[in-house]
């Protein structure tokens, strides 16, 4: 009985913090938030690459708690629009932070 006392105490506590070191707070995701920001970055990513007028190598794209961020430059602000539209055209996407600029 003291035998399993001994590592069922240890265990608890060791999944405990573990639970509690998955947690998201305001500046750090948590462990599915990170797996769902990567499957929206690459949806949004493929939704730039599927139109011809962006160039995808361009545009870099970053998601945080389902915020998408894009950045880089496009030849003209018709690009800006369509990769912002593209973007808010994702399943998962809250919003979008505009910081493409202009070559």
């Amino acid at each position: 009985m003291k035998t399993r006392n001994i590592f069922s105490i240890p265990l608890a506590i060791a999944v405990l913090i573990t639970a509690v070191g998955c947690a998201s707070t305001t500046t750090k995701e948590g462990t599915g938030e990170y797996v769902d920001d990567s499957v929206i970055t690459t949806k949004v990513m493929a939704a730039i690459f599927n139109d011809p007028n962006l160039k995808s190598t361009e545009i870099n794209v970053e998601t945080f708690k389902g915020v998408v961020q894009l950045s880089g430059f496009v030849k003209d602000s018709a690009n800006i629009n369509k990769a912002v539209v593209a973007a808010k055209g994702v399943n998962g996407v809250t919003s979008v932070k505009n910081d493409l600029r202009l070559k």
